[in-house]
This record gives C-alpha cells, sequence and structure tokens, in this order.
C-alpha cells in the first residue's frame, strides 16, 4: 500500500508533502524560539557542594550551623546590633 498524496482537512484537499513541510518548518521555528527571563539572571557563587538541598545534606559545612548557612557579614547587615552608650 503506497502512501496518500493527498489529505482532507475541513473539505479541502491538501498535498501531503506540503503538510509535511510546513510541519517540519513549524518544529524547526519552535526549536529556535526563545524566552526572555523574567528577572536578573545571577551567578551561584556558592561552591557546587552547597547549590544543591541534597549536596548541603551531604557535606555539611562548618558555618552552616551558625546563621542557616549565611556568613557573619549578611547576618551584620540584617541585624546590626545595637552599640551600648559609652559612659
Amino acid at each position: 500500500m503506497t502512501a496518500p498524496k493527498f489529505i482532507e482537512i475541513d473539505g479541502k484537499r491538501y498535498l501531503w508533502r506540503d503538510v509535511v513541510k510546513l510541519r517540519q518548518e513549524q518544529r524547526l521555528a519552535a526549536a529556535k524560539a526563545q524566552q526572555p527571563p523574567l528577572f536578573e539572571l545571577r551567578d551561584d557563587c556558592r561552591p557546587v557542594s552547597e547549590r544543591t538541598a541534597a549536596g548541603r545534606y551531604r557535606e555539611p559545612s562548618l558555618f552552616s550551623f551558625f546563621g542557616h548557612g549565611r556568613s557573619a557579614r549578611a547576618l551584620k547587615q540584617q541585624h546590626p546590633q545595637e552599640r551600648e552608650p559609652e559612659s
């Protein structure tokens, strides 16, 4: 049995090879499509083992127990300590 030369869609006859060609063009266009990011992308500067939750669980760092992995500088910026008045 040979492949049909024509296909009927909504009462109209189309050449099968034209339908295949249009579909290939659609696939190529979809593969080239890019979606812009919704927010600024930043590089992750953490060590490789700390970039995923599984990595942080497998290899906890010394500082992960203090401040949930935040550095001392980040903690000071979030919660500045008030100085005691000098007498």
